[in-house]
């Protein structure tokens, strides 16, 4: 029998690795974009039209992921309108606290963000997860969704107003036995990942707070050093993706408010790559294989024009199992490959043996039946 060298298994073994670690990487189709809850005092005609004004203004800040969109003029504007854009409306009460859910016409909204020429950022968004370390003095707690710390209520009640899925980790004995607090306030980024592996994430997010050791030096007297127990407190953040590795880092006496601030800088961050600026258009090809019957054709093309990211689409050739498509896009290729990459049904292929080539066609395997 003749020997395969272990060089060509490891070889092969190699093409393999981007189609399993893309099955890997999870995305999270946010529901209900554009439809918001508003508490309202009462169900008179005041109240609910406040309500709702208020509810379009929430579909808003989801839609494009971060609060300034409801500044540009036009939008400041059509919020007055909000009968123009309301489907329909209904009052929920719970605990004694009345309130009014409202769902909003998506065609007449993102057709208002391409007036505007504002980025849209598509219901396909990255699961983001979030490491939260917290230091008092000489004690250091990673928190987890049953810690008494209100932090990760926080995080989820931010997410949720900008639509974006939010994992805390459980903190079981799995993470504990994987990550030390020394591996996560140190930022070591290999016991990290291999921690979040199992949390499926895009985007991993490591937040430090603290009252003592990342204080300034000047703040920590020569009389208690790390034991002082000062009002301010120090919050920093690293992004790890696969594009980038950002950090930032803020100061003062509220912990969640610190919390809240370094959560718009991280959105915003994580949006860049997403975003689909509606006033850009440009082309750009696609090849997808495997496509070996109409009905995969069909499937693929629906596919294709239902992306947040695409105008248009059109075929440009048919090679066997192989089609090739023109897609006018709203927004940069850039934008349109993060995004695909985080759909189930079409996966890029790179062949990890070749030399990178950023003008060749990139080409796709569609897994949907």
């Amino acid at each position: 029998m003749k020997l395969i060298p272990l060089s060509y298994i490891y070889k092969i073994c190699l093409l393999f690795v981007p189609l399993v670690y893309a099955s890997l990487v999870h995305s999270v189709e946010v529901k209900d974009l554009y439809q918001a809850k508003i508490h309202v005092a009462s169900q008179s005609i005041g109240d609910r039209g406040r309500a709702l004004r208020s509810a379009l203004q929430a579909v808003v800040v989801k839609v494009a992921g971060q609060e300034s969109a409801t500044k540009h003029a036009l939008i400041k504007t059509e919020l007055t309108n909000y009968n123009q854009y309301l489907t329909k409306y209904h009052y929920e009460r719970n605990s004694e606290q009345l309130s009014i859910v409202a769902s909003f016409d998506e065609n007449k909204v993102n057709r208002l963000f391409q007036q505007a020429e504002l980025p849209i950022w598509g219901s396909l968004r990255p699961n983001i997860l979030l490491w939260i370390i917290q230091e008092q003095g000489l004690s250091r707690t990673i928190l987890s969704e049953s810690s008494p710390s209100p932090l990760p209520d926080i995080a989820h009640k931010f997410a949720n107003q900008r639509g974006l899925p939010v994992i805390i980790p459980l903190m079981d004995f799995t993470d504990m036995t994987q990550l030390s607090t020394a591996d996560l306030w140190g930022r070591f980024a290999g016991p990290i990942r291999e921690s979040s592996t199992r949390y499926l994430a895009e985007a991993i997010v490591i937040i430090r707070v603290s009252n003592s050791s990342l204080m300034p030096p000047e703040q920590q007297t020569a009389n208690c050093g790390l034991l002082c127990q000062n009002n301010d407190q120090v919050l920093d953040w690293s992004l790890i993706t696969e594009q980038q590795q950002n950090s930032q880092s803020y100061q003062g006496s509220d912990s969640q408010e610190l919390l809240e601030k370094a959560l718009v800088d991280i959105i915003q961050n994580i949006y860049k790559g997403y975003a689909l600026v509606s006033n850009t258009q440009q082309q750009v090809l696609i090849d997808v294989a495997n496509i070996d019957s109409l009905e995969k054709h069909m499937a693929l093309s629906v596919f294709l024009s239902k992306l947040t990211s695409v105008k248009s689409i059109q075929l440009v050739s048919a090679k066997g199992s192989n089609r090739r498509f023109n897609l006018s896009l709203l927004g940069s290729k850039k934008a349109l490959l993060a995004s695909l990459k985080l759909n189930k049904q079409l996966h890029q292929y790179v062949d990890p043996l070749a030399e990178i080539d950023f003008d060749a066609v990139p080409v796709f395997y569609w897994d949907k039946p």
